[in-house]
């Protein structure tokens, strides 16, 4: 499963889930959408391709595709790397207008995502350091940066990117 960021005012423009449906339906093959918009299609090597727009405004896609054997067989059919082509030609056009973004400028994204996980492991990391190592701390200042790691670690675990705020606020604490 990949979250993509959304550029602001899309999932408005595109009608939300069911939007995003019928925009699947431009791209894949069989699209299906249940009761809280989630879509699945398929298209060529696309065994199955289901997403939808979370509560934060991301796009949420699931993707299955041929591999192995099923690949080669499907590879060596006639027509078969044309198909794959038109696939991966397909992909990435849904995922621009889905999301707003080039694939440049969504590898972007992906990259200031992982800055922030990143940071935010590494201000976990010194808090827990500091809190060991200092004997000036007060039992108030050690709740705080306890209850603050807390919620950065939650959100890491969610796959929430914490906002440059928070993490500076636990480093501010030390």
């Amino acid at each position: 499963m990949e979250k993509f960021s959304v550029k602001r005012g899309i999932v408005k423009q595109i009608g939300g889930n069911a939007g995003l449906a019928k925009l699947a339906t431009e791209y894949f093959d069989g699209v299906n959408a249940n009761s809280e918009g989630v879509f699945v299609a398929s298209f060529g090597i696309l065994t199955k391709v289901q997403g939808h727009f979370d509560s934060e405004g991301k796009l949420v896609v699931d993707v299955e595709q041929l591999k192995g054997d099923a690949l080669g067989e499907f590879l060596n059919a006639e027509g078969g790397r044309e198909q794959a082509m038109e696939s991966r030609k397909r992909w990435s056009g849904f995922l621009d207008e889905a999301t707003g973004y080039n694939a440049k400028q969504r590898g972007d994204k992906a990259k200031e995502e992982a800055k922030k996980f990143s940071k935010a492991k590494s201000a976990i990391k010194m808090a827990h350091k500091s809190m060991q190592m200092s004997t000036k701390l007060t039992d108030e200042i050690k709740e705080k940066a306890l209850a603050m790691i807390a919620e950065l670690e939650s959100m890491i675990e969610n796959g929430d990117a914490p906002s440059e705020g928070k993490v500076k606020k636990l480093n501010d604490l030390f």
